[in-house]
């Protein structure tokens, strides 16, 4: 099933070929998979739109199973958001994905036994747990994932070019690194604050990080000091 996937797909669109492939073999309604890189994930492809904004919404708040999971390079699930010790684990991010019609999210790291590269994360609409033969699916999804990212090019063209896609992410995240640097030359402050600054503009606003990124790269606002 995971072949017939990603049957005659393009380089770029494995990733959200899998990510549906992993709808199909699991109890989950949607399934996104992002690259974590100095604090900040880089959303690479979902399996719909609501998907694709519960990955920006873990970016944007910098908090959820997923950080865990790239942190400690095991899964994290996270299988009742409504109420109990996830849902107090990740107040915010609870209320948040809870109000989207998510109520359990699952994230797989990406990578090996001594690098996360980032993770396949998974979303349900009841509360409830994988059991281990889908645990098994889903980290066999994960294990292709991985590969993926790690041989496949970024894109066929007539150019032979052959670039590997974690050695050329070149997307409209570049963006919010762009917009992470001016707010530190503006405001005098370190990265991390940087950031935290960013993403406190965004969920304020209730846009994603990269809405609020690419303002402030075009000089159309200026987050204030103090």
């Amino acid at each position: 099933m995971i072949a017939e996937g990603v049957r005659d797909a393009q380089p770029g669109e494995i990733p959200a070929r899998l990510c549906g492939v992993a709808v199909t073999l699991l109890p989950v309604v949607g399934a996104s998979v992002s690259l974590r890189s100095d604090g900040m994930s880089v959303q690479l492809g979902a399996s719909s739109d609501q998907a694709s904004y519960l990955a920006e919404l873990q970016a944007t708040l910098g908090d959820g199973p997923f950080l865990y999971a790239s942190e400690a390079g095991a899964p994290v699930l996270a299988c009742d958001l409504t109420a109990g010790r996830d849902a107090r684990r990740w107040p915010v991010f609870a209320q948040q994905v809870t109000a989207a019609g998510v109520r359990a999210v699952y994230s797989l790291p990406l990578g090996n036994d001594t690098v996360t590269l980032g993770t396949l994360d998974l979303y349900r609409a009841t509360p409830g747990g994988l059991t281990e033969h889908e645990l098994h699916r889903a980290l066999m999804v994960a294990g292709v994932m991985t590969l993926a990212l790690m041989i496949l090019p970024r894109e066929e063209d007539d150019s032979g070019a052959d670039e590997p896609w974690l050695g050329g992410l070149a997307t409209d995240h570049d963006k919010v690194y762009q917009a992470i640097g001016m707010i530190m030359a503006q405001l005098g402050v370190d990265a991390d604050e940087a950031t935290a600054r960013l993403r406190a503009r965004a969920f304020t606003q209730g846009r994603t990080v990269l809405e609020v990124a690419r303002d402030v790269v075009a000089h159309r606002m200026m987050l204030e000091g103090g």
